[in-house]
């Protein structure tokens, strides 16, 4: 990787476990309550148990091999595909798919909506991808944002993956109003705190405790500061020159906030920043009950946050941060699907490349948790290479002929080995 990235508590466990499959902090639980293992769930990314994030890890890799021109098995695709319920929405994980599922309990916003993000990116699931459309707008708030769950209070992080779900479909967010003609992102910027705020929560998002009470947030300021963007998690490579960060402005306006996606967007960049520079490059866990520490999934949440707005030089920090061995950032992520997609995501968003992370090929290592899967040559690839690649088996055929007939008539090859590819 080149040494500067620049140039080029959510209720219950199911919430907890959609953001834990990217902290340093939480593990996923092991095979210990007869869930079925991957080797009966064909198709699906990662060997750890799937109950609570199986649809969520599986999203996420698809869409980051669709960053890096990797074309995922059918079997993967149709194995997301499969989750899907009758109604559109989406379980954490169905052990059981014949098995109906239940719209007051078992389905959840951000599994749709990232489903949805990651069956786009795919492709050739076009009717999966407007059941899943239609789940989010019929079960969409009066405020024009989403909850955890159907009837839930919206909240910043299902409502901002809502919003990537309309943006992967190339379908406006803004347009996307409930009933009373409130945007989802009405609803998302509620949720940020402005200028009556001390100085360095100014421009955090906030999630909103049991009692309502907003709480600074980081890692739902990760979330929003992307959906603000009008993104979803797939972020093509910011071109042009690094865009600086812009600090909210508020002067002697204590009631001042952002009024629009773009300057929510904008003040939420600067205080991820702040806050990273205040941390030497890194983010702390939001996670309650965990221990206080570096969160690498968290960082690496404002990596592609940054990025996707333009803030390389903002950006390069985090991502330095996850590069440097001493972090053991792909100790931490390797074998596990959801990390490793979220790092190659980040990364390419960036401007660097996955293939060559701290001498890691992110690509492969998350490849290889899955099924087998071609892939198509690598970005890193020139031209010139590929000539001489076509050159070379060029010579070998020529040189093949001459051989056959050196050794006369009457020798037969009976077949082939055929190759797989990842």
């Amino acid at each position: 990787m080149a040494p500067s990235f620049a140039v080029h508590a959510r209720r219950g466990a199911a919430a907890l476990a959609t953001a834990a499959v990217l902290s340093a902090a939480v593990a996923p639980a092991a095979f210990a309550d007869g869930s079925p293992s991957p080797a009966t769930a064909p198709g699906l990314y990662g060997k750890k148990d799937p109950q609570f994030d199986g649809v969520f890890r599986q999203s996420l890799a698809l869409l980051a091999q669709k960053a890096t021109n990797v074309a995922p098995p059918k079997q993967a695709t149709d194995w997301l595909a499969g989750q899907q319920c009758a109604d559109g929405g989406f379980a954490a994980y169905r052990a059981d798919t014949a098995k109906a599922c239940d719209p007051k309990a078992g389905e959840f916003t951000d599994q749709t909506a990232l489903a949805v993000q990651g069956l786009v990116a795919a492709g050739g699931h076009g009717d999966a991808v407007k059941k899943g459309l239609d789940w989010l707008k019929a079960h969409q708030n009066e405020d024009g944002g989403w909850g955890m769950t159907p009837g839930s209070p919206s909240d910043p992080n299902s409502t901002s993956t809502a919003i990537g779900a309309y943006a992967a479909a190339g379908q406006d967010p803004a347009k996307a109003t409930a009933k009373g003609g409130k945007s989802p992102y009405d609803a998302l910027i509620g949720f940020q705190l402005g200028c009556d705020q001390k100085e360095d929560e100014r421009g955090v998002f906030a999630y909103p405790d049991q009692k309502g009470k907003l709480a600074p947030n980081d890692l739902a300021t990760t979330a929003a500061a992307l959906a603000a963007l009008g993104k979803g998690y797939l972020v093509a490579p910011a071109k042009g020159g690094d865009m600086p960060v812009k600090p909210l402005e508020c002067a002697d306006d204590e009631s001042a906030k952002p009024k629009d996606a773009p300057s929510a967007g904008a003040a939420a960049a600067a205080y991820l920043a702040a806050k990273l520079d205040a941390n030497g490059g890194f983010l702390r866990t939001s996670m309650p009950g965990t221990a206080e520490g570096p969160d690498a999934g968290l960082t690496t949440d404002a990596a592609l946050s940054l990025a996707a707005g333009g803030h390389l030089g903002a950006a390069d920090k985090p991502l330095k941060w996850l590069h440097a061995e001493t972090n053991e950032t792909a100790d931490w992520a390797k074998g596990d699907p959801g990390r490793l997609s979220k790092l190659v995501l980040a990364v390419h968003a960036a401007g660097a490349n996955p293939r060559d992370f701290a001498g890691v090929d992110l690509v492969q290592q998350l490849t290889a948790t899955g099924p087998k899967a071609e892939a198509s040559p690598s970005s890193t690839e020139t031209k010139d290479e590929k000539k001489k690649d076509d050159d070379t088996i060029g010579i070998w055929w020529i040189v093949g002929i001459f051989f056959v007939a050196s050794v006369g008539v009457g020798f037969l090859i009976s077949g082939r080995n055929k190759k797989q590819q990842l």
